[in-house]
C-alpha cells in the first residue's frame, strides 16, 4: 500500500521535474556557458566577437544591461542594438536601448542602431545586412533566456553559415529567472509559448 502511495505521489513530481528540465535545457541556451568573465582569443568557444547583438522585446532593459557587461567585459567592440518603436508615437526601442547603454557608459560611436525591426524574424533579417556591410564572422546573440533557442535558430537560418551565432541570455530577467522560472506561471506561459513558436518554425520554415 505505501508503495502504491509513494508511486501515485512521486510518478507526476517526478513528470513536472523532468519537464522543467526539458524546458530549461530546450530554451536557455548559453554558449559563453563555463567562459571566464572576460573573452579568451586562444579558445575558439570563448573568443571575442565582431559585435554584441541585442534585441528588444520582454524585458529589454535586462537585455541591454547585459549586452552592456558583455561590452565592458571586452567582449566586443561593437554594439548593435535592435528593435522598432513599440508605441509608434515614441523613439523606437533600439533608441531607448542606446540611451540606457550610453547612460552607462557606452560610447555612442560604438553602438549601431536598427529601429525597424518587430519581431524576432525582422531583427535577424536586419543584422544579416550590417553583418555584411561590416564582413562579421562571429556575433554574440544577447536576449532573454526562453527566447533565446527561437532566437538563435531565427539567426543562424537568416545568416547562414558564414556567421557564427554565439548564444548568450540575460541573467536576472523578470519574466523568466533561469532557475527558478517554474515558480512563476507568467514565465510557464512565456515557456509554452515559445515552444509552439519553435515547433512551428521548425515545421512551417518561417
Amino acid at each position: 500500500m505505501m508503495m502504491k502511495l509513494l508511486l501515485f505521489l512521486g510518478l507526476p513530481i517526478l513528470l513536472i521535474a523532468g519537464l522543467i528540465v526539458f524546458i530549461s535545457v530546450t530554451l536557455n541556451v548559453d554558449d559563453l556557458r563555463g567562459c571566464p568573465t572576460s573573452p579568451q582569443p586562444g579558445d575558439q568557444r570563448c573568443a571575442p566577437a565582431d559585435a554584441i547583438v541585442a534585441i528588444s522585446g520582454g524585458d529589454t532593459d535586462a537585455r541591454t544591461l547585459e549586452a552592456i557587461k558583455l561590452y565592458k567585459a571586452g567582449w566586443s567592440n561593437r554594439l548593435i542594438l535592435s528593435g522598432a518603436a513599440e508605441d509608434k508615437t515614441s523613439i523606437s526601442n533600439a533608441a531607448a536601448m542606446r540611451v540606457q547603454a550610453v547612460q552607462a557608459g557606452v560610447p555612442e560611436s560604438v553602438i549601431t542602431l536598427d529601429e525597424f525591426a518587430s519581431d524576432t524574424a525582422g531583427n535577424a533579417a536586419d543584422l544579416k545586412s550590417i553583418a555584411t556591410q561590416g564582413s562579421f564572422t562571429r556575433i554574440i546573440l544577447v536576449t532573454s533566456p526562453y527566447h533565446q533557442r527561437r532566437a538563435s535558430i531565427e539567426f543562424k537560418r537568416t545568416l547562414g553559415p558564414s556567421v557564427e551565432i554565439v548564444s548568450h541570455s540575460t541573467t536576472d530577467d523578470k519574466y523568466w529567472s533561469p532557475a527558478f522560472w517554474w515558480l512563476n506561471p507568467y514565465s510557464w506561459y512565456l515557456s509554452i509559448s515559445e515552444l509552439s513558436k519553435i515547433i512551428y518554425l521548425q515545421v512551417t520554415g518561417k
